[in-house]
């Protein structure tokens, strides 16, 4: 499926009628020295719209006892923004992260970026967005999610030695495999129980990866 499809992804939930795992890891790898306007788009389209995609197609097909997750990762925090940006993730909507997502995407190709707070490195905002979306449809969901014990949250596998991550980090000694990197996020899909403490949540080898600061800056 192609996730950047909107019509492609409806198709394969109407196909599929009802859900009971879903798990969104499409990803379209960055280039180092590649200009931030020449990759925004195809990063944004398969991270950011492709993972929007798969949460309204196939958020309302989840069965109950479900499982929906967002493959994300621990650089989706509120931290990785200026204080003054945290307001268009914080407590919105779907269409609100989507509406930011492409206000976003707009200035990094006008070049006012910067001018707006955005960091340089495109990922950051992307995976802000990413988990920004989850929290924004589990939010709407977790009180009947929760009594039927389903989950949607997002998760973040660690840094994993792939095609991906290979061109910006160095040193891999502290990496996972894939394989290594999945049996945790098997876990929590696998699990008998929902934990409400990590619904809605970014997720990383069982724990909750804080949105917000613990402490104010």
């Amino acid at each position: 499926m192609d996730v950047t499809d909107e019509g492609a992804v409806g198709r394969l939930g109407e196909e599929l009628g009802v859900v009971d795992i879903v798990v969104s890891n499409a990803v379209g790898p960055l280039e180092p020295g590649v200009a931030a306007g020449e990759q925004v788009d195809g990063f944004v389209d398969v991270a950011n719209l492709g993972a929007q995609y798969v949460l309204r197609a196939f958020g309302p097909r989840l069965r109950a006892g479900g499982r929906l997750v967002v493959v994300a990762s621990s650089l989706g925090t509120l931290e990785q923004l200026p204080e003054e940006l945290w307001g268009r993730f914080d407590g919105v909507n779907l269409e609100d992260v989507e509406k930011v997502v492409e206000e976003w995407r707009g200035a990094v190709h006008d070049g006012t970026a910067a001018a707006q707070g955005w960091p340089e490195w495109i990922n950051l905002p992307s995976k802000v967005a990413q988990v920004a979306a989850v929290r924004a449809v589990a939010a709407e969901r977790r009180e009947r999610d929760l009594a039927d014990n389903t989950l949607v949250a997002s998760v973040c596998p660690g840094l994993v030695d792939t095609r991906a991550s290979r061109p910006w980090f160095d040193d891999f000694s502290q990496a996972k495999s894939p394989e290594e990197a999945v049996q945790p996020i098997v876990d929590l899909l696998l699990a008998d129980h929902v934990d409400p403490a990590l619904y809605g949540e970014l997720v990383r080898d069982g724990k909750v990866v804080a949105w917000k600061p613990s402490t104010p800056r």
